[in-house]
């Protein structure tokens, strides 16, 4: 006899690099694909396909694919049969590199295309490899099958795709394409099935969130549309753009009390004269400015952003700008990258500040910004917030779950559930998160 592998359901392990984007790709590319009779795993060992879902923001993120891929190697070798495929922006940017180097990859997938997966999949499983990076004329969220069961009370939902800047550092125009905002009906339908299966906490995703615009909606109306959804009882957003604040944006953090008082808004540097070479199309001022307006409406508002340092051309009277910036705002968090190219933008073609430099600007910019968050945390202690309860804790007797104003938090409960809304107060603040008790 021989150790053959049980017939069963096919098993799918994802790895997700990058943003909550990405994350929610990774939910519904295992969704479409468990339409075929996929499972997820939580191994590569016993997987009978293995995707990775790659990010192109960060630092050498190609080297890292290949790294990983290459680690796949003893798997494939141990197991003919498994398929592997590269997903994101990755795999949109250099697909047919990928192919050419890698032939133990099956398949590749750019992230507006995933909805043909099955279909791709079935080729695959033919002996074919197939490589879809088109920007294809349907909306693949007409393809993909109904949302399922969810893991817990919180969901991404994403509402819009690509961006329009062109910042001189950014690839997301190439690989995710132009803005694209998804209907707002379809957006309510899709809320609504998942407040029915128990999400009460929605995030709503965009490469550049604040310019959502369709069917006669902006980014407020649809949120205040949200709101409305019976179960649905929180709302945040992100990635936005200072330039896409609206007004009525602005005004739906005073008056929607489902939208919670978060907001991540990057600036990226507090250097007019690097936001210019970087495209970004505002200034330091501009930028204040609106968050001003946006605490007067929601005075307690917790403030995080994006920053880069060292890019092309910043001096050291620029990295002061950003960091008397940052302690004009006071952030809750951010977080802070050293420049790093990106073949095709505008700014790979300049001069690199020496690494040095940049890597000690990183280290003074990251201590500001930790004591920043620090010092957040600290004044939580005593107060009372809300706390949506997502799991149970390590410790016995003990809820995790997360602050209106997104803060980690411990509650000591021995009787709370998932998925319950809890009232607690504070007792402690330690590294990146809170602990607290529940209130009577």
């Amino acid at each position: 006899m021989t150790d053959a592998k049980p017939i069963g359901p096919k098993k799918l392990f994802i790895k997700t690099y990058g943003c909550q984007m990405n994350v929610y790709d990774s939910e519904r590319m295992a969704e479409s694909l468990g339409a075929t009779g996929y499972v997820p795993t939580d191994t590569v060992e016993d997987a009978d396909m293995v995707l990775i879902n790659t990010c192109h923001i960060r630092e050498k993120a190609s080297e890292k694919l290949f790294s990983d891929l290459g680690r796949l190697r003893p798997a494939k070798e141990a197991n003919p049969n498994l398929k592997v495929g590269v997903a994101g922006c990755v795999a949109q940017a250099e697909g047919e590199e990928i192919m050419r180097r890698m032939p133990l990859v099956d398949l590749v997938v750019g992230p507006q295309s995933y909805h043909r997966l099955p279909e791709m999949e079935a080729r695959v499983q033919g002996g074919e490899r197939a490589i879809d990076t088109e920007f294809p004329p349907e909306d693949k969220f007409d393809h993909l099958p109904e949302r399922k069961a969810m893991r817990g009370p919180t969901a991404f939902l994403t509402v819009q795709e690509g961006c329009d800047k062109f910042c001189a550092f950014c690839v997301v125009p190439y690989t995710r394409g132009a803005e694209v905002s998804r209907p707002p009906e379809r957006l309510l339908t899709e809320a609504r099935n998942l407040a029915s299966r128990g999400v009460r906490e929605l995030t709503l995703l965009g490469q550049n969130v604040n310019a959502y615009r369709a069917d006669g909606y902006g980014l407020a109306r649809l949120i205040r549309a949200l709101a409305k959804v019976e179960g649905i009882d929180r709302l945040r957003y992100m990635t936005s753009h200072p330039n896409d604040m609206e007004d009525d944006l602005i005004a739906a953090h005073g008056d929607c009390p489902e939208l919670m008082p978060y907001l991540h808004l990057p600036v990226q540097s507090g250097s007019d004269r690097i936001l210019k070479a970087m495209n970004r199309k505002h200034t330091a001022d501009d930028y204040l400015r609106v968050l001003d307006r946006v605490r007067a409406a929601r005075p307690d508002i917790l403030l995080t952003s994006d920053f880069i340092v060292g890019f092309p051309g910043e001096t050291d009277e620029d990295f002061e700008a950003t960091l008397s910036l940052i302690r004009k705002v006071g952030y809750g968090m951010a977080y802070s990258f050293k420049y790093s190219a990106r073949p095709g933008t505008p700014a790979a073609e300049k001069p690199n500040v020496d690494s040095a430099v940049a890597d000690a600007r990183l280290q003074e910019i990251q201590a500001l910004l930790s004591a920043q968050q620090r010092a957040g945390q600290e004044a939580m202690v005593g107060r009372e917030v809300d706390v949506l309860y997502e799991k149970a804790g390590r410790l016995p007797g003990q809820m995790v779950g997360k602050s209106q104003h997104l803060h980690a938090v411990h509650v000591t409960d021995p009787t709370g559930k998932v998925g319950e809304l809890a009232r607690v107060r504070v007792t402690a603040a330690v590294t990146n998160s809170l602990a607290a008790e529940r209130l009577a």
